[in-house]
């Protein structure tokens, strides 16, 4: 058995029967346990190796679960909503359905008009087991329990069918921000799939603790918030000693924000 310290690369054969046990490296000094994963690098990057570590995991059968925390499982028995373009892979059988164009309403086509990219859905319906995935971002699970949730229309990955849920367009400059300003209500009990780029960050908004965030990096934020629209344009923003953060959110109330440590590009309109 070829031991191979993952410190300093330091490699020397030992005998099978240190498998299992704790080795000292005789030149960095670290210590790592002998398993079959730390044998020689030839067994390592096999390509049997690589399936078995690649593999679908069995990690329960939840209706939303985390193969990866860039991959969402699906084990779908009926139906869901999903963004479109997301799905990756499914086996059994489903059926997918972009949404119809009066799906929900007169409003909501014009909404969607008027947005451009303007959350645009999939229903999957069917038995079988649906991968979702949105280019490679982190994914999140929320399960709503009678609750409400504003999503942004472009993180959001998929939904339970039992969610009811409504587009909502922001009031005030509406036309500043297409794609940013158009988000979804989600409400009810149910799943809910959300992406963000890295990690998200949730900050808690409380009276008179007001959150003010970037429109282009705020993710989701709890139902009983009504965020408003503020411009910070001024003769120093034209002249570039302003902030250049010429549009913001806030928050105001109580309640909680989402927010991803990157900021998300829309398309204009039209």
């Amino acid at each position: 058995m070829m031991y191979e310290c993952g410190q300093c690369g330091f490699k020397k054969d030992i005998p099978d029967k240190y498998e299992g046990k704790k080795i000292r490296c005789p030149q960095c000094k670290a210590t790592v346990r002998m398993s079959s994963e730390t044998h020689h690098s030839s067994n390592r990057y096999s390509l049997a190796e690589f399936v078995k570590r690649t593999t679908e995991k069995e990690n329960g059968r939840g209706l939303f679960q985390l193969e990866t925390e860039h991959l969402l499982e699906v084990n779908l028995d009926g139906m869901v909503w999903t963004k479109a373009g997301s799905m990756v892979a499914y086996t059994g059988e489903v059926t997918f359905t972009r949404e119809g164009v009066l799906e929900h309403g007169v409003g909501s086509l014009l909404k969607k008009a008027v947005s451009g990219e303007g959350a645009k859905l999939t229903k999957a319906e069917g038995q079988g087991v649906l991968y979702l995935a949105d280019s490679g971002k982190k994914i999140s699970i929320l399960e709503l329990q009678d609750e409400s949730i504003y999503v942004n229309g472009n993180d959001l990955l998929g939904f339970t069918g039992d969610v009811r849920w409504e587009i909502k367009m922001m009031r005030k400059v509406a036309g500043m921000l297409a794609g940013g300003l158009f988000n979804l209500k989600l409400e009810g009990k149910g799943m809910v799939a959300i992406t963000t780029h890295h990690d998200p960050l949730t900050l808690v908004v409380a009276p008179g603790k007001p959150v003010v965030t970037d429109p282009n990096a705020t993710v989701a934020w709890s139902g009983r918030l009504a965020p408003e629209l503020r411009t910070d344009v001024s003769m120093k923003t034209f002249l570039g000693r302003g902030s250049g953060e010429s549009l913001q959110m806030s928050f105001r109330g109580d309640g909680f924000v989402v927010i991803q440590p990157y900021e998300e590009v829309y398309l204009q309109a039209g």
